[in-house]
């Protein structure tokens, strides 16, 4: 087996695939900085409402990736194998899940929200009851765009797992300069509009998702896979127990992980509103210095996958293992980058001296663990791409809920400690999680044809 190292092909499919997904994921955090900035002009409560509120969401946007996620390991490995049939019933599998999550997150956000909101609170009585009032006008807006959300993930991974990153990526882009615009004018009243704050941020939200989702299906009308997985035809009852078997796990895995985020960022509220404003800031800033690292890991998905499919073994392994070192590098690279804006970013802000100089420090804290972040992000996705979704379920929501979140909880509850101390000593948690994804995919026990099974079975 000739060496990845020079390998001009290998490097050739890893960028046609990445760049686009780079970009498309940095246009996508790029909004939701460019939201976060513009919000945090209206103080630190406004911000704060929002932040919640959004923290609330991810559980709903998590979840919605854990359920393509199945579906998505064999929609890759049946483009692989040039299988149609198994590509339209993969993507029928996605959207019946996806719109049956959205209907359930929209009906509990709308009976439960003020309630969750509030167990982020902790503050004074006043300061409270307006971070609440904001986060619940955020949210009554929000839920609208919950369908287009979760509809465009359909779409986009689909045209992703189906060779086509490039569609999903402008559609991204023109996303996220409607979104600017429309909260440009509304959320600061400009142009003879009113002044709607955080309404007016959760309207540009919403309308993007909606352009957004309009340009994807259009995309997927191009698509010479996608098209006649658009039809309302029967579902494969071998293929849906299959994807049910080995989706189950990790869309349990994205809840459960997803939950342990909000229950993480709950314990850090222990420490005060100014708390969760530098947290908040640095969640944001974070995820927009992390979008290679992402990139890569869906990469490592698409790829990994489509080549186990084809029967690829040894190549695919091959593949992994240079992609893990390769986002290694670039997030180290990312991570120095970090480091030197640490102190800049948050004096764009519109918030205390207080919270902009908590905010520096989690930064850098932050800065420091990208490259560790990189290696258990591409060990999931590793073993993702095999099908070893219970694996990866312990892996990844297993390991946070047990450690990460336990160690968070007993430190804001039993200690005296400040916040930067807390965010510390929660993010070294990971450091063991790291180490053991390396050596969970240098072992290759991840390695799984899933497709080849089936075919087998119904052979």
């Amino acid at each position: 087996m000739k060496s990845l190292i020079g390998d001009k092909k290998f490097y050739r499919m890893v960028l046609i695939v990445c760049i686009p997904i780079v970009i498309q994921n940095g246009f996508t955090n790029l909004a939701s900085l460019l939201d976060n900035i513009m919000i945090g002009q209206l103080g630190t409560l406004s911000m704060s409402g929002v932040s919640i509120s959004n923290q609330l969401f991810q559980v709903f946007n998590v979840s919605v990736f854990g359920a393509m996620s199945g579906a998505g390991i064999f929609l890759a490995q049946f483009y692989g194998r040039g299988n149609r049939d198994g590509v339209h019933n993969c993507f029928r599998i996605k959207m019946l899940l996806c719109i049956l999550i959205s209907i359930l997150a929209i009906c509990i956000f709308k009976l439960l929200g003020p309630s969750l909101i509030s167990l982020y609170l902790n503050d004074d009585p006043t300061d409270s009851m307006t971070t609440l009032s904001f986060g619940k006008q955020y949210m009554d807006v929000m839920l609208i765009g919950l369908i287009p959300f979760a509809i465009t993930q359909v779409y986009s991974s689909s045209l992703r797992e189906t060779g086509n990153t490039v569609l999903p990526m402008k559609a991204s882009v023109i996303a996220v300069i409607v979104n600017f615009c429309i909260n440009y004018i509304l959320i600061f009243g400009h142009f003879g509009f009113p002044k709607l704050g955080v309404i007016g941020a959760a309207i540009g939200t919403v309308v993007s998702r909606i352009v957004e989702m309009g340009i994807n299906i259009a995309a997927g009308l191009n698509n010479n896979y996608l098209r006649d997985a658009m039809r309302l035809y029967k579902i494969s009852g071998d293929i849906f127990k299959n994807v049910v078997k080995r989706g189950m796990p990790l869309l349990c895995n994205e809840i459960l992980w997803s939950i342990s985020i909000a229950l993480i960022s709950q314990c850090y509220s222990t420490r005060g509103l100014f708390a969760v404003a530098a947290i908040n800031v640095t969640t944001t800033v974070t995820n927009f210095f992390m979008i290679i690292c992402y990139a890569m890991g869906n990469s490592i998905s698409i790829i990994v996958g489509q080549r186990l499919g084809a029967g690829e073994i040894e190549y695919a392994k091959d593949c992994d293992l240079k992609m893990v070192f390769m986002n290694f590098m670039m997030c180290l690279c990312i991570g120095v980058a970090l480091f030197l804006c640490s102190s800049f970013i948050p004096q764009i802000y519109n918030m205390s001296i207080e919270v902009k100089s908590l905010a520096t420090s989690l930064l850098r804290v932050s800065a420091c663990m990208l490259p560790i972040i990189s290696l258990y992000y591409s060990s999931y996705f590793t073993m993702r791409a095999g099908g070893k979704t219970l694996l990866t379920f312990f892996f990844d929501s297993g390991y946070t809920f047990i450690f990460t979140f336990m160690v968070a909880l007993c430190l804001t509850r039993f200690t005296n400690l400040p916040i930067f101390n807390v965010y510390l000593l929660v993010q070294c948690v990971d450091i063991p999680k790291a180490v053991l994804g390396v050596t969970l995919v240098k072992k290759g026990i991840w390695v799984h044809n899933i497709v080849n099974e089936l075919w087998r079975c119904n052979g």
